[in-house]
């Protein structure tokens, strides 16, 4: 629908309300007038989900395939079909009496309920054709559903050790001079001491990479040197970034801040929930977090 459609169809809806009544309009109407631009548009798939319908494991699910996949699968077939994901059910809350709102609210939940038993049915089919044992249960395609907007694939990968073998990405190391307000520099600093500390337990394995002792800390051209091997190109331009970053590494000497070290073990205890119970969404690869300027950003790196 064309802008000029929506705004002729918000001029009809409000048009509608009454005004001679003793509140002199209807909340309902005007809600649903500032509704109209952003909702009447044609259904695009979330990116997330998008993903997940390209995947391989989507598209040719196996015997031994998780769940998941099956689900994913079947509301793709969903999708192709109808051109729509599942109805989630639930109906936004609105200014209506409270008979009209349980009627509507009752039409959403049976489509929604239609719509999960053709998803389920699809499965089924899948796990007869897979001659799978163990089917899927119910509520994981209910709550699948009913999500599925949402739905988001995460692959996370081990943590890697920097060397010269393999330079931080220049994607993000372009990203640091076209952002003068990025946190990469932070990301791009501690690559650089973790290398160091690499090297210095390669060199000496007794030696710890961190102690009070300053001959066991780095000095500042040792860190840029550091980040100098890490890094592909703009090498100066970078290094004149994370030089202040690096300046504090230094200065630090391998303390740790009581405060910082609680906000980001709070932090470390959410996601590792977050994993546990598969709920929300936990954070996509890489957190930086400044604590003085006291904003943190996710990169995937």
């Amino acid at each position: 629908m064309e802008y000029r459609q929506k705004k002729e169809f918000k001029s009809f809806v409000e048009g509608k309300a009454r005004t001679d009544n003793p509140e002199g309009g209807e909340e309902n109407f005007d809600e649903a007038a500032a509704a109209i631009l952003k909702s009447l548009n044609k259904p695009s798939l979330p990116s997330g989900l998008r993903q997940i319908f390209e995947d391989p494991n989507t598209k040719e699910p196996q015997k031994d395939s998780a769940n998941f996949w099956l689900v994913a699968n079947a509301i793709q077939k969903f999708h192709q079909i109808h051109g729509s994901l599942p109805l989630p059910g639930a109906l936004p809350d609105m200014k209506a009496q409270s008979q009209d709102y349980i009627q509507l609210q009752n039409i959403y939940k049976a489509k929604a309920r239609k719509d999960v038993e053709e998803v389920t049915k699809s499965v089924r089919s899948m796990e007869a054709d897979l001659q799978r044992q163990t089917p899927v249960d119910a509520k994981e395609i209910e709550s699948f559903c009913k999500g599925a907007a949402f739905v988001k694939l995460i692959k996370g990968k081990p943590l890697p050790i920097p060397n010269p073998h393999t330079k931080i990405p220049q994607e993000a190391l372009n990203s640091i001079l076209d952002d003068e307000d990025s946190l990469l520099p932070i990301f791009v600093a501690f690559q650089a001491y973790d290398y160091w500390c690499h090297q210095k337990s390669n060199t000496s394995p007794e030696a710890a990479p961190a102690t009070s002792s300053s001959e066991e800390n780095p000095t500042l051209e040792a860190l840029k040197q550091s980040a100098t091997q890490l890094i592909d190109q703009h090498a100066d331009k970078i290094i004149s970034k994370i030089e202040p970053i690096l300046q504090e590494f230094v200065r630090a000497d391998g303390a740790e801040l009581h405060n910082i070290s609680a906000l980001t073990g709070g932090m470390v205890a959410q996601e590792v929930i977050k994993v546990l119970t598969k709920q929300y969404i936990p954070i996509d690869n890489t957190c930086v977090f400044d604590g003085i300027a006291s904003k943190s950003a996710v990169f995937r790196v």
